[in-house]
C-alpha cells in the first residue's frame, strides 16, 4: 500500500484591518499639516497686505500682489520637515537676491522691454548657476519675469518693484520656516503613524 501522503499545512488567515482605525493617524497627520499651512499663508497675507502696505505702499493693486507673491513664498518653504523647509527657504532666498539685483539695477535706468524680459531671466537662471545653486534658476527666472511684468503694468517708480518683491518674499519665507517648526511640535501631540509590518511568509511541511 502507498503509504498517504502528509497533508501541507495552510497558513492562517489574516484578520482585516479595519481601514477606519489604521488610516487615522496619517489622516490626522494630513489634515494637521493642511491646516498649519493655511494659517500660515492667512499670516502671511495679512502681514504683507496691511504691515508693510503702511510701511511703503504704491497702491492697493500693488499690495494685493505683494499679498500673493508672499503666500506663494509661504507655500514654497513649508515642508513636512524643518530641515526641508530650510532648505527651501535658502533656495527661495538666494533665487530672489539675485532676480532682485538684476532687476533692480536695469529699472533704474530703463523701461520695460520684451527683449529685457528674455534677456533678465536668462541673467538670473545664470547667476545662480554660476554660484553653484543651479537648482535655484527656474524660482530665480519666475521671481524676474513677475517683477518685470510687473514693472509694464505699473511704469511709474517700476524701480521699487524688486524691492517691494523681495520685502514679500522676506515675509513669507520667515513665515514659512516659523510654520515648519510649529508643524514639527505639533506632531508631538498627535498618534504616532503605524509602521507596516512585513507579511509572514508560511513555510510548507514537505512529506518526508
Amino acid at each position: 500500500m502507498t503509504p498517504a501522503s502528509s497533508p501541507v499545512a495552510q497558513p492562517a488567515p489574516e484578520r482585516p484591518v479595519r481601514p477606519s482605525s489604521a488610516g487615522w493617524p496619517r489622516v490626522s497627520a494630513a489634515v494637521a499639516e493642511c491646516v498649519v499651512l493655511a494659517v500660515a499663508c492667512l499670516v502671511t497675507y495679512w502681514l504683507a497686505t496691511h504691515l508693510l502696505s503702511r510701511v511703503h505702499s504704491v497702491g492697493r493693486d500693488d499690495d494685493l500682489l505683494g499679498g500673493m507673491w508672499a503666500v506663494i513664498a509661504t507655500i514654497f518653504v513649508l515642508r513636512n520637515s524643518f530641515a526641508k523647509s530650510v532648505a527651501a527657504a535658502v533656495s527661495r532666498t538666494s533665487a530672489t537676491l539675485a532676480s532682485f539685483v538684476l532687476c533692480l539695477v536695469y529699472l533704474a535706468f530703463l523701461p520695460f522691454h520684451a527683449w529685457a524680459l528674455a534677456l533678465l531671466v536668462g541673467a538670473s537662471a545664470l547667476a545662480v548657476t554660476l554660484l553653484g545653486r543651479p537648482g535655484d534658476a527656474v524660482t530665480a527666472g519666475i521671481t524676474t519675469a513677475v517683477i518685470i511684468v510687473v514693472a509694464a503694468v505699473s511704469p511709474h517708480d517700476a524701480w521699487q518693484q524688486p524691492i517691494l518683491r523681495l520685502a514679500d518674499t522676506v515675509v513669507g519665507v520667515a513665515v514659512g520656516a516659523a510654520a515648519a517648526w510649529a508643524d514639527i511640535r505639533l506632531r508631538r501631540f498627535l498618534p504616532a503613524l503605524p509602521v507596516s509590518a512585513a507579511p509572514a511568509k508560511a513555510k510548507a511541511e514537505l512529506p518526508e
